[in-house]
């Protein structure tokens, strides 16, 4: 393992005013998206519109560092030939990889899940690295409900992604290790910050344990955020501080950077989110975005598979990139958007 070179990529992937677009959408996620603009989920659709973001110079070149693939696109190649890992590289973005398989069912937890892809994963990620891959992905899914989380599934989700991580390393790929806590409940940002912290602890606790080299990583974590179904909905102020509150507790600073998922919030809450957490700086790792539905929404329905609003689909893209990447510094303002409209 050349630590030296995974830090070195790990600080490029959080480096400030640009972010990762999470372009690793499953199958089965992307055809939902599709089916809501109207377009088939075929393989040349898929392709077709991935490659149009790929495309997008400005947004690209400017505001994204890194890009994570799923497997179909990884391997594919763009009309003319190009292999679209190649025009992410072109455009001076990383490319990366989504590795987990998904969730199963967590045996003795109900309404509970586990992380499921680590049989294989070492000659799995020779693969990719050797196609180009120099970051991969793993998520985590961690739900709060009337009894739950239980230890058990952190404990086991924690586990597995600790492994994931220290397999990623001896392969030379940087690990982005996203235990996500879903925002899907009823719960206020007060049990999202308690749960947050729990999942967070007893991550580090393990990849310590598996000797996962902090330096070479990047943690994907939720916000600390109400519910979507909580009556009150916390103020982007209380959500910016809180959630640096409790990274400050949990994350060591040897870890080169935090890159947020978006976790459902709609575009403008997650970068006006992130703005204000660079508020309450200096911080001590890097603090970008992950998004994939923030980032991607407005250029999904722009385009709505038509060849036609390609280039309306990525005007929409290099905004979102754009607003986002200003916030991953604390220089956005919501007159910015209004200007665009």
């Amino acid at each position: 393992m050349n630590l030296t070179e995974l830090n070195r990529i790990a600080t490029a992937m959080v480096v400030s005013g640009k972010g990762i677009l999470a372009a690793d959408e499953s199958s089965g996620t992307i055809k939902k998206r599709f089916d809501a603009i109207g377009v088939d989920s075929t393989e040349d659709n898929r392709r077709d519109y991935r490659e149009m973001l790929f495309r997008s110079r400005e947004a690209m070149s400017q505001y994204i560092s890194g890009v994570i693939l799923y497997d179909e696109t990884i391997w594919q190649d763009a009309k003319d030939g190009t292999p679209l890992i190649r025009l992410i590289e072109q455009s001076g973005a990383i490319p990366g990889i989504k590795v987990d398989e998904g969730t199963q069912a967590l045996p003795m937890c109900p309404g509970e899940l586990v992380t499921v892809g680590l049989d294989k994963l070492a000659e799995r990620l020779k693969k990719y690295y050797e196609r180009g891959a120099r970051f991969a992905k793993w998520r985590a899914v961690i739900d709060i409900g009337s009894g739950i989380p239980s230890m058990t599934a952190i404990s086991v989700n924690a586990h597995a992604l600790a492994r994931y991580a220290a397999l990623c390393q001896a392969a030379q790929i940087v690990p982005i290790v996203e235990p996500e806590v879903l925002m899907d409940g009823d719960h206020d940002i007060d049990r999202c910050y308690e749960v947050t912290t729990r999942v967070l602890n007893k991550t580090f606790q393990e990849l310590r344990v598996q000797r996962v080299a902090l330096e070479g990583m990047v943690l994907k974590p939720n916000m600390a955020i109400s519910g979507k179904k909580c009556a009150k909905q916390a103020s982007v102020e209380e959500v910016a501080e809180k959630t640096i509150r409790l990274l400050r507790a949990c994350v060591p600073a040897a870890v080169p950077g935090i890159a947020f998922l978006s976790g459902g919030q709609s575009d403008e809450e997650a970068t006006a989110h992130l703005n204000a957490m660079h508020k309450l700086g200096p911080l001590p790792w890097g603090l970008t975005f992950s998004y994939g539905r923030a980032l991607q929404a407005a250029p999904q329905k722009a385009w709505s598979g038509k060849a036609e609003n390609v280039a309306a689909g990525q005007t929409a893209f290099s905004h979102r990139a754009r607003m986002n990447g200003l916030a991953s510094k604390g220089e956005w303002q919501s007159s910015l958007e209004k200007k665009a409209a």
